[in-house]
């Protein structure tokens, strides 16, 4: 990559931080990866309303592209381009993927552009209507053949886009997630923010974490652990924030489950450590429709926790290696569920082997990949 000035090795990212998801903590990850790597980073920001922007190398060169509008920000992008003229540009989602072949266009300039696509779009649009569905599958087919590199986060993702897309296979890389980080093991050591997780007494602690929305199925997980509850004493946890917060609530109270650190059902929120708890949890447990690649997932594998999951798309089969390293069951099928979490908590596998399953998903081994996807590093050695 041609040095910027004062002999700085310098890539551009467009992004949209809305939200404290996983895609905006594993951007950040890799941002970090690639600044460890001895690069500057301008991150040209399409939306920036998300606390993860505060977790960013103070190094990172932040460019607001237009107040939130994707329309305004593909002119932005372009008269940044214009101007700026750099080799290589990683868009971020599928909207920013978009934006970014439309603005080189306006641009008129040659820089390469690679794609990073987290999600199973089919799965994503199975709930909705044919017209739904088309808006987004139409722009995806017309735009996506002028993108040089397209990076799926799994295996099941790639594929996905490839057939939606109509791209040759080989057109589309898999680079695991930049998921654990030198901090990770520190972050997991600090103190415990929950009485259940002070082990003070022989009741196992289930945990579940992510946005409560659709996606996640957290009510199929309130179900599975209703049932559980039955055969043996044990206690959910579900860290995370969203619109599905009231009719959770709602159903937990049908299925006779008390909310609180005297009852067995406890939803604490956002929580800008998860880790802490994750750590301390007896068994994770994602209970998701779909996924691209499930980070909550990789890192609770990390921390040596024993895991369940459901078979969605995508991800999870090839996390736990076909059911190697975790059960997994039907989607929404809550007593194959509660099945699975009850044969895992008699006979959970060892810390050791669980983190053997996610040894390629390191923030630099991810950072490295993803620049040799962008044509600035040669693949180091496996």
């Amino acid at each position: 990559m041609t040095p910027a000035p004062g002999g700085e090795r310098r890539l551009a990212i467009v992004a949209s931080f809305s939200g404290q998801g996983g895609v905006e903590r594993m951007l950040v990850h890799l941002i970090q990866g690639f600044c460890d790597q001895g690069y500057a980073v301008d991150l040209l920001l399409v939306r920036a309303r998300s606390a993860a922007l505060d977790q960013l190398p103070a190094e990172v060169r932040r460019i607001p592209l237009a107040p939130g509008h994707t329309l305004p920000a593909t002119v932005a992008l372009a008269r940044w381009l214009r101007r700026e003229r750099p080799p290589v540009l990683l868009a971020v989602k599928d909207r920013a993927g978009r934006a970014a072949v439309m603005a080189r266009a306006l641009a008129r300039t040659e820089t390469r552009l690679v794609l990073r696509l987290g999600t199973n779009l089919s799965a994503a649009l199975s709930g909705r209507g044919l017209l739904q569905r088309w808006l987004r599958v139409l722009p995806i087919r017309r735009l996506y053949p002028a993108i040089e590199q397209i990076v799926a986060v799994s295996e099941g993702v790639a594929e996905d886009t490839a057939r939606i897309a109509r791209l040759p296979r080989e057109q589309i890389s898999v680079i695991r997630n930049p998921v654990i980080t030198p901090g990770l093991a520190a972050l997991a050591a600090a103190p415990c923010p929950h009485p259940w997780l002070h082990k003070t007494d022989s009741i196992p602690t289930l945990i579940g974490a992510g946005r409560l929305q659709r996606q996640k199925d957290f009510p199929t997980l309130l179900r599975a652990f209703s049932l559980v509850r039955r055969q043996r004493a044990c206690r959910l946890i579900i860290i995370g924030e969203g619109r599905g917060r009231g009719a959770l609530d709602a159903l937990a109270r049908s299925l006779g489950l008390r909310l609180g650190a005297d009852g067995d059902l406890e939803l604490p929120g956002f929580q800008t450590n998860p880790y802490r708890w994750l750590a301390r949890a007896d068994l994770f447990v994602l209970s998701s429709a779909w996924e691209g690649s499930p980070n909550v997932l990789t890192e609770a594998l990390a921390l040596g926790i024993p895991a369940v999951a459901t078979d969605c798309p995508s991800g999870p089969r090839e996390l736990l290696a076909d059911g190697r390293f975790g059960p997994l069951v039907p989607v929404g099928d809550s007593e194959a569920l509660a099945t699975a979490i009850l044969q895992t908590l008699a006979a959970p596998l060892s810390a050791n082997i669980l983190q053997q399953a996610v040894a390629d998903y390191t923030q630099a081994a991810s950072a490295s990949a993803y620049l040799h996807a962008m044509g600035l590093e040669k693949r180091p050695p496996l």
